[in-house]
Parts: C-alpha cells; sequence; structure tokens
C-alpha cells in the first residue's frame, strides 16, 4: 500500500507542476490571472492536495474512481417484458398539470418497489408542446419533501428554470407560464433540489418534453408514437434483497453507478418494432453511468438530431455515446430484418440493452429527408474573444469549478441578455487521471465551436445543452441567453453536482 501511496504522491505533484492553469473568472465575466494569486489562492484553486491524504483515503479515492474506470457490468437484458412506452401529455387551454408524487411499482414480477414519479409511480408523461404556443407548466409537489421541476434544455425565463432556487414545498402548486421559443427537440425534465437532486432521480423522477416546429412537420422522418417514434430513458440502479431502492446505501461520491438497467422504468425489456425505419429517441437519464450504443450485428444507423434539435442531414455512425443528461435522436432501418433476426441495441461491452422484436406486417416507406436543418456556427461566433473561463476539476466530495464549491448566495458570472459569449471549459486532470464531466448549462442551447482548438465532430454540430468534456480537454461554446435570470451550469454527473461542481450566472 505504501508504493501505491508514494506513486499517487507524486502523481499529485506531477499534476500540480505540470497542470494546466487555466483562468477563473469574476461575477462580472472578466479573465483572472492567476498570476496574480497568493500561494493560498493557488492552493484554493488546485482543489486537493493529495499528498496529505491518509492511506485510508487514498484506498477510498481509487475505489470510487475505479467505478468509472472499470464501472459495474450491466445485467443483460433478457427481453422478457415489452418495453413501457409513457403517456403522451399535451396542454389543453394552455394548461399542463405535472404532479410529483409517491408510489409503488412492480419493477419485479409480484414485487412492488417504492417509487417516486410524475402523474404516475415511476418517470413521467412525455410533455409535447409547439414551438410559439404559450403554455403553462402548473406544478404540484406531492411528496412529502421538497423539490424543483427543471426543465432540461428549455429556453425559459430564470425564475421557472426550476434550479435549486425555485424550491416547491409539499403540498404546494405554482404555475411556470413561458412560450416555447425554440426549434424540434427531445429535452427533459427532472428535480433540481440543492442536495436531494441524485436521489430524487434515482427514485423516478424524470420525463420527455417533445417540441414540434413546422420544419419537423414537413421533414419525412417515422413521427408516428409509440408505432415507429419511440422514447428510450436509460437508466442504470442498484436494488436492495428486497427489490427496493437503497440510495443511501449505494450512494457513490464519484458518481452513483448500478448494475441492472431499467429502460423507461422497464426491466429486462424488449421492443417490437416494424419491418421498416424506426425513430428512437436517446436519453441518457443516468446519475452517472456513460452509454455507447450499437447495434450487436454492428450495423449503421442514422443520428438525426443532438440534445437541442435535428442536425442539418442525417450522419451515418456505428455507434453513439451519450453521457449523463444527453439525448440524440437516431434512425435504425429495420426492413431487411425478419421475425427471425436477433437484432439488440448493445453497449461498448457488449451487454444487451435492447433487444428487437421484428414485426413482418407492420411496415412503412419513410425516405429520410436529406436535409433537416439550417445550423450553422457562425464566422462572428468563431471569432469572438473568450470572456468566460472555467476549469473543471477533482473527483469525489471534493469537486470544483475555478477552484470553488458552489454557493447559492455567490453569482459567478454575468451575462446580457441576447449577447453571445464564448465560454472556455477546461477540465483538468487530477492525481488519478480525471474523469468526463458533463457540463451542461441551464436556460439555453449553446452551440460547439471548438474542441482543443478544433471543430467539433459533424455529430455534434447541433444545438446542445450538455457536453461531454474529456480530462485534459477543452471546449469553447457559444453561448446565449434569450431570457433573464439566474441560471445554474455544472457537471451532470448528479453527485458531482450535489458537491459543489456547480455555478450560477446571472442574465440581465
Amino acid at each position: 500500500m505504501k508504493s501505491k501511496l508514494w506513486l499517487f504522491t507524486l502523481l499529485a505533484i506531477a499534476a500540480i507542476i505540470g497542470g494546466c492553469s487555466a483562468s477563473s473568472s469574476n461575477s462580472d465575466g472578466n479573465a483572472m490571472d492567476h498570476s496574480n494569486m497568493n500561494e493560498g489562492e493557488m492552493a484554493d484553486m488546485e482543489g486537493m492536495d493529495h499528498s496529505k491524504m491518509t492511506e485510508e483515503e487514498m484506498a477510498n479515492m481509487e475505489n470510487g474512481h475505479a467505478s468509472h474506470t472499470n464501472p459495474l457490468p450491466l445485467n443483460d437484458s433478457t427481453g422478457e417484458n415489452e418495453l413501457a412506452l409513457p403517456p403522451l401529455l399535451e396542454p389543453k387551454n394552455g394548461l399542463v398539470d405535472i404532479t410529483a408524487q409517491k408510489g409503488t411499482s412492480e419493477i419485479f414480477e409480484g414485487v412492488q418497489t417504492e417509487t417516486y414519479g410524475y402523474n404516475g409511480s415511476y418517470l413521467g408523461p412525455i410533455i409535447r408542446i409547439k414551438e410559439g404556443e404559450t403554455v403553462t407548466f402548473r406544478t404540484n409537489n406531492k411528496l412529502s419533501e421538497p423539490t424543483t421541476f427543471h426543465w432540461h434544455g428549455v429556453d425559459i425565463p430564470g425564475e421557472g428554470d426550476g434550479g435549486p432556487h425555485q424550491i416547491l414545498e409539499p403540498g404546494a402548486t405554482e404555475d411556470v407560464k413561458f412560450t416555447v421559443n425554440q426549434g424540434a427537440s427531445t429535452l427533459w425534465f427532472h428535480p433540481h433540489p440543492e442536495g436531494a437532486t441524485a436521489e430524487q432521480v434515482y427514485k423516478g423522477l424524470a420525463g420527455l418534453i417533445y417540441i414540434e416546429d413546422e420544419n419537423s412537420k414537413k421533414l419525412s422522418l417515422p413521427n408516428e408514437y409509440g408505432v415507429n417514434d419511440f422514447p428510450l430513458v436509460f437508466q442504470d440502479r442498484q436494488f436492495n434483497e428486497e427489490k427496493q431502492f437503497d440510495y443511501q446505501a449505494v450512494l457513490n461520491e464519484d458518481g452513483t453507478i448500478g448494475d441492472t438497467l431499467l429502460v423507461n422504468g422497464t426491466l429486462n425489456p424488449k421492443l417490437t418494432v416494424g419491418k421498416e425505419k424506426v425513430r428512437l429517441r436517446l436519453l441518457n437519464g443516468s446519475n452517472a453511468r456513460e452509454y455507447t450504443f450499437k447495434l450487436n450485428t454492428g450495423e449503421e444507423f442514422q443520428q438525426i438530431a443532438t440534445d437541442g434539435g435535428l442536425l442539418n442531414e442525417p450522419q451515418s455512425m456505428k455507434e453513439i455515446t451519450l453521457t449523463p443528461g444527453e439525448r440524440a435522436e437516431i434512425i435504425v432501418d429495420f426492413s431487411k430484418n425478419d421475425g427471425k433476426s436477433e437484432i439488440a441495441l448493445v453497449s461498448k461491452e457488449d451487454a444487451i440493452l435492447l433487444p428487437f422484436k421484428i414485426d413482418e406486417e407492420r411496415t412503412n416507406s419513410v425516405e429520410i429527408s436529406n436535409t433537416l436543418n439550417d445550423y450553422a456556427v457562425t464566422e462572428e461566433e468563431k471569432n469572438l474573444p473568450v470572456t468566460k473561463k472555467l476549469e473543471l476539476y477533482g473527483m469525489g466530495a471534493d469537486v470544483r469549478i475555478n477552484g470553488k464549491q458552489f454557493d447559492m448566495n455567490r453569482i459567478d458570472f454575468t451575462q446580457k441578455q441576447s449577447e453571445t459569449e464564448i465560454w472556455e471549459i477546461y477540465n483538468k486532470p487530477d492525481a488519478m487521471g480525471g474523469m468526463t464531466h458533463p457540463f451542461h448549462i441551464h436556460g439555453t442551447q449553446f452551440k460547439i465551436v471548438s474542441i482543443d482548438g478544433k471543430e467539433p465532430p459533424v455529430s455534434l454540430q447541433g444545438w446542445k445543452d450538455t457536453v461531454a468534456i474529456e480530462a485534459g480537454q477543452t471546449v469553447k461554446l457559444a453561448v446565449k441567453f434569450n431570457n433573464k435570470g439566474i441560471y445554474m451550469f455544472h457537471c451532470h454527473v448528479l453527485e458531482h453536482e450535489e458537491n459543489g461542481m456547480m455555478g450560477q450566472v446571472e442574465v440581465f
């Protein structure tokens, strides 16, 4: 063990000496010069002094980090249960009622598991709204604890965003009214109370939002809900011997990972599809697990959308990776398969995530449109100076942005409404090498300008609200807020968010 301790100590010293020193920023968005910092400030900026850790602390850190470098393997889906589909919920006279509540769910046959859900016992409906319409979300809290309703990816005024400031006490109701001001996309909603987000999501609070616009209606895409257009919410969980969630027992400060996959809350799911082109809307709704999706046959599929909207044209690929909070829409062509085909969506490790059953009686003749959108990073945006620099650093309970942990009473940045700024985010490696941080900004969809100075891959050339930043990477984002208010930015590994890897920008 002593040899390991010396190794980690040397690595820590090397990281401090050789690590890049990305700039911090003050609340008005001006970069700070680290060369003017005193020793105390530099120590704070480094976040963790690994060389002073005890052997026990080092062992705990190593074990916690291993959950991501070598995560618990997922059980294969046996395909014995047909995938559950969330109900569609559309506004009636402009109103959508959405209630957070307790319940029980039969995830395992014959067993009632205590769960949370929206308008039901587990997960939530799909709220379908249209660009340009004015909508009121009437939020109700029937839990026995405070919660919030965060509209992840929605262009919404800060007062309705549902961050940790907008607590809804048990028994309370609050209306969130806004005009839908963004194009066709697959978004989602979940709780965001300080210190309880991870556990409430783990127990089942998550739902999807579909936005439609005039462009999407005209496109040739599979769009029959539950027929050739399917939502897929991927979440890994761990159950105790009584087949119950015990979040506190499995909590990992570096991100809670489970060994049991639920898709739309279904254990051992299968999806019956037609002998046709099918649209799959993927959401990584896990607390921390990253998924690389591929077909077990090795065949290609087409990506048609990112978090916040359609790509300019379909992109053929054999696999796609989503970190927590990210979404993607893909088209899988089953027209060459038959009822005997053994085809499934699998993970990078070849765990069977979702087997498909082919119904040969169901067919369509959809020819996917070649042109889907007109998204672009403009030359002006590419040439804008960096005005906000963020450094993500740390692991476990000691994670920071620009050397600081979240403080509800501190505004980290300010930004003018409707003004585009370039945010530069650097993921600084730690003594363990670091890990990928999915970086999310509330209340907006941003553009990825560059990754390590290079143009992002085509699969990321679309509207995004969450971006995976690998250890050592620097990402530049073009960020504009259309509304005023206070918005969070944070790592979407939910335990990192709760441990302090979160900040606030005030838009005025």
